[in-house]
């Protein structure tokens, strides 16, 4: 049985604030999934922990990123500790925070050579100065990561020491549980032009999870080479999941995405995993931290 390092990634940065003076709350997670019982859960080999950065809503010189250069520092962090993992044979288990951590877990990936990407969220997050006007608002990167991963947007977070070109090509990531790829007025309707292969939520209804692993399997065949997982809990339905700033319908059943993840995880390709977005101030009860954390138990630790 493989060895996890369990990294615990209380970022906020790539988030904008619902409200004026909000913080959004997503820094919280990995505190609350470890009272929920994350630790004893996936009894990881060690747990590195990574300080909370300072969070600020308002635009800075040189960037039109939220926090861009606290992201790019946080994730330079992370991307080293992660790294270090890998290299000890440990598999990393990165708990944000939001989908920005996505970025350093990449980074440290890609050290050993190109890396595909199996996204798993309920948006593209394939925002980028291509299809909105950078100048007229402030780009947030938790919206904007597959994008950033595959080289588009500022250089700031596209381009990493010692890696040449995009953290993943276009024909090395699979994006699953995008709810909104078949509206009229979907926000990112270039992504559909690119090479990314795109199972969105409907398609995953239609053909099953077997289907979706079919899919999946073949496209990181053809990219023939190791894998990180990303998940952002907001591809469950908001009636199972409503603690994330995007909450959506139609989304994957839990059991859906069990089936989906498991066999993802397990795969001797994957070389590591990491969840974003809860915000445990949308969940006063603690009742859907422990309900994430039964989740990584059956995904990462399945019997």
């Amino acid at each position: 049985m493989r060895d996890t390092c369990l990294f615990r990634a209380p970022s906020n940065l790539g988030l904008r604030p619902l409200r004026p003076g909000h913080v959004p709350g997503t820094w919280r997670a990995p505190e609350a999934l470890t009272k929920a019982g994350l630790v004893e859960t996936v009894a990881p080999a060690a747990v590195i922990d990574l300080e909370r950065p300072a969070y600020s809503a308002s635009p800075e010189p040189g960037t039109r990123l939220r926090n861009g250069h606290a992201i790019r520092r946080f994730n330079l962090e992370l991307a080293d500790a992660v790294a270090d993992a890998l290299v000890r044979g440990e598999w990393p288990l990165v708990i944000g925070g939001d989908c920005s951590v996505l970025l350093g877990a990449l980074a440290a990936a890609r050290r050993s050579g190109p890396v595909a990407l199996v996204h798993v969220d309920g948006h593209s997050d394939f925002r980028h100065p291509g299809n909105y006007d950078a100048n007229a608002t402030l780009g947030s990167a938790a919206g904007m990561d597959l994008a950033l991963a595959t080289g588009r947007g500022e250089p700031l977070l596209t381009e990493w020491p010692g890696i040449a070109g995009p953290l993943v090509a276009d024909e090395a990531v699979v994006q699953i549980g995008e709810r909104n790829s078949r509206d009229p007025d979907f926000a990112w309707a270039d992504i559909n032009a690119t090479a990314i292969t795109r199972i969105d939520v409907f398609a995953v209804r239609e053909m099953g999870s077997a289907g979706v692993l079919d899919h999946t399997w073949a496209a990181l065949a053809r990219a023939d080479c190791p894998y990180w997982l990303h998940l952002d809990v907001d591809v469950l339905d908001q009636t199972v999941m409503p603690a994330v700033d995007s909450p959506g319908s139609p989304g994957i059943d839990l059991d859906n995405l069990v089936a989906i993840l498991s066999p993802l995880a397990e795969d001797r390709r994957c070389i590591g995993m990491d969840m974003t977005i809860f915000d445990p101030e949308l969940d006063p009860t603690g009742e859907l931290a422990l309900l994430l954390v039964s989740l990584l138990e059956r995904v990462v630790r399945p019997a």
